[in-house]
């Protein structure tokens, strides 16, 4: 057993998505963002001091990405 799992796979597909281009992370769903949310926080980075800093960054990012696809569907209409 390889210790792999299918979330592991989803993560890094969408990581891969996410850092192959700017364009690429644009084009994703609140939903998948959100989803990339979860499963980044749920892994735990905090024996690499450096892959920890770009899992806050990136969190960061999806944060930023997410309030601007929220707030351009207007949330109170």
């Amino acid at each position: 057993m390889t210790g792999i799992t299918d979330e592991d796979r989803e993560r890094v597909k969408l990581l891969q998505l996410v850092t192959s281009s700017k364009n690429e992370f644009k084009k994703l769903s609140v939903e998948q963002l959100r989803r990339l949310q979860e499963l980044i926080e749920k892994k735990d980075y905090s024996h690499d001091k450096k892959a920890h800093k770009s899992k806050v960054k990136l969190l960061g990012k999806i944060n930023v990405r997410i309030y601007e696809l929220e707030e351009g569907r207007g949330i109170w209409g």
